[in-house]
């Protein structure tokens, strides 16, 4: 690593060496991605993330700070996989900020119920943090994002059958479709009396445009413009 860091770049067998020494620290990212192994990510995923912090860490090396590669490397490893659970395991996309913070008060958390013996409040962690309350509170509103529930969570109806996305509202169409049937009245009163009497029977006897015609005395062809021209009329009333 140290004859790495000394070739400026564009150096002929500069990559060459980058390349071998990348090699050669692999085994060493993939031992520090498993041990993030079983927190609802890939070990694909967490092996690639690794690598691109070894990666980093091989380019960002300065030998002349004195500094044991492996020293640097695990460091900059571990913060390129901690970032990538930051940034991608979070259910709903809030500001780096909060995801910070949230952070922040568990470590709060964790470190004042130990040197209080109790649960922190919300003015203990603020405290600590050298934060307001608010942000506190913000913070924790926040982290209710890092992972959703799932809409199969049974939610303990008389059945035992009821699951959370049984609860949920959704659309309901029918509210639409009273109040095109409201339109449709005045809309309708526009037509003609042989173009009411056209469509009547297409839309609600359910009859042939051949059938229409027979009744009405006139060529199935006829019928059919008829219908055209008198939808083409609700449309634009209804529009």
């Amino acid at each position: 690593m140290q004859q790495l860091a000394t070739l400026p770049a564009g150096t002929p067998g500069r990559e060459r060496l980058r390349a071998r020494a990348i090699e050669a620290w692999v085994p060493m990212a993939n031992r520090l991605a498993r041990r993030f192994s079983g927190r609802g990510e890939p070990s694909d995923d967490l092996q690639q993330t690794a690598m691109v912090g070894l990666i980093k860490a091989v380019d960002r090396y300065d030998a002349d700070r004195g500094i044991d590669f492996a020293a640097y490397a695990i460091p900059t490893i571990i913060g390129e996989i901690k970032r990538h659970f930051r940034d991608r395991t979070w259910s709903v996309r809030v500001p780096r900020r909060l995801q910070e913070l949230r952070l922040a008060i568990n470590d709060a958390n964790n470190v004042l119920t130990h040197t209080l013996g109790r649960a922190p409040t919300v003015a203990d962690i603020a405290a600590h943090l050298g934060v307001t309350e608010e942000e506190v509170l913000e913070g924790l509103e926040g982290a209710r994002a890092y992972q959703a529930t799932s809409l199969a969570t049974p939610t303990g109806g008389d059945t035992g059958t009821m699951e959370l996305g049984d609860t949920l509202g959704e659309d309901d169409h029918g509210f639409a479709l009273a109040e095109l049937r409201l339109d449709l009245g005045p809309a309708m009163a526009t037509l003609d009396e042989r173009e009411r009497r056209i469509l009547t029977l297409r839309f609600y006897g359910n009859q042939t445009q051949t059938q229409i015609a027979e009744q009405i005395g006139i060529s199935q062809m006829h019928v059919s413009r008829l219908i055209t021209r008198a939808l083409g009329k609700l449309r634009t009333q209804l529009a």
